[in-house]
């Protein structure tokens, strides 16, 4: 019953988006993340520990607050402009994105050498496949197997629909093919494009961020390092009606004997300009789930506190 109802209101969402003039729409989703920050749920708990991380101890609990409620308002846009991106035209589109470094990743592509661009979950990921696609660059990436299958889908055919070949990741299981997938596309001088700030498996790589043990996975650098293509995070973010694309620097091998250490150093180094992105855009952060170890069991630290601090920001 719940698949279901699941799935009626993700096509009632796509269908309501494109039908609904912008101005409605977008004032309709900040309405709904407004309800769910005030009701605050499991989700934005788990936003505001992963944020009190961003913000350091010196943040106050209304600053806290006033944070993770901007983050659900940047989470919630994510997920208007998901439904309406394949309704809007490449001229919104492309007039709207302003992208930094973006001329260093394509002169790797033009020269043959594949690219692994590693996102954390900051922005718009998928409007920002959707630019590269339009520029004429198609990509391959991942996706974590949804339930019920009929939205995964959905999310599956709208990414495709934009130029995007989209493998589907399963969770708990090896996913070589997906692997071997990956390596022949970049090997091909390709570009692949991987979320790469919370590990889903097994063989993450220990990171420190925001000065506490996380993990990260391992898959973007080793791809990278066995295929022989670079390695450029990429963060996003929003400013006012723009989407900001910035790809950073090339993460170099190190010149270390063995490759888990090769890897583990390349992640390290992604870690650390993931930390310097989200922190200048804690906002859009959309991160909703667990990353710090010291959270992998129990509840959100201090998920219990701040009963009244919804009242100074409203």
């Amino acid at each position: 019953m719940d698949e279901r109802v699941s799935a009626a209101a993700y096509a009632a969402g796509w269908r309501l988006v494109r039908e609904l003039p912008e101005r409605p729409g977008r004032a309709a989703f900040r309405a709904m993340a407004d309800r769910a920050w005030r009701a605050r749920g499991p989700g934005v708990a788990r936003l505001e520990a992963n944020l009190r991380r961003v913000a350091g101890p010196a943040a106050t609990a209304p600053q806290l607050r006033a944070l993770s409620r901007a983050g659900m308002r940047s989470y919630m846009r994510y997920y208007y402009e998901m439904f309406r991106l394949p309704a809007m035209d490449a001229g919104t589109v492309l007039g709207r994105t302003r992208a930094e470094g973006i001329e260093a990743l394509e002169a790797r592509l033009a020269q043959g050498r594949g690219v692994v661009a590693a996102l954390p979950h900051m922005g718009n990921w998928d409007h920002a496949g959707a630019w590269m696609a339009l520029r004429g660059t198609p990509l391959t990436t991942v996706a974590e197997r949804l339930r019920p299958q009929s939205v995964f889908d959905r999310f599956t055919a709208v990414r495709t629909g934009l130029g995007m070949e989209v493998l589907p990741l399963e969770p708990g299981r090896g996913n070589g093919a997906v692997t071997g997938t990956l390596a022949r596309r970049l090997r091909e001088g390709r570009l692949v494009c991987l979320l790469a700030d919370r590990d889903l498996t097994e063989g993450g790589i220990g990171v420190e961020f925001f000065g506490e043990a996380a993990r990260m996975p391992a898959g973007p650098a080793a791809l990278a390092e066995r295929t022989g293509a670079a390695l450029m995070p990429v963060s996003l973010w929003y400013e006012g009606a723009e989407w900001r694309i910035r790809v950073h620097g090339e993460v170099p091998v190190p010149d270390l004997a063995d490759r888990r250490a090769r890897v583990a150093a390349m992640t390290r180094c992604t870690a650390r300009v993931f930390e310097e992105a989200i922190a200048a855009h804690p906002e859009d952060w959309h991160m909703l789930q667990r990353v710090f170890t010291a959270d992998l069991h129990g509840p959100p630290p201090g998920a219990a506190v701040l009963p009244d601090a919804g009242r100074a920001v409203r």
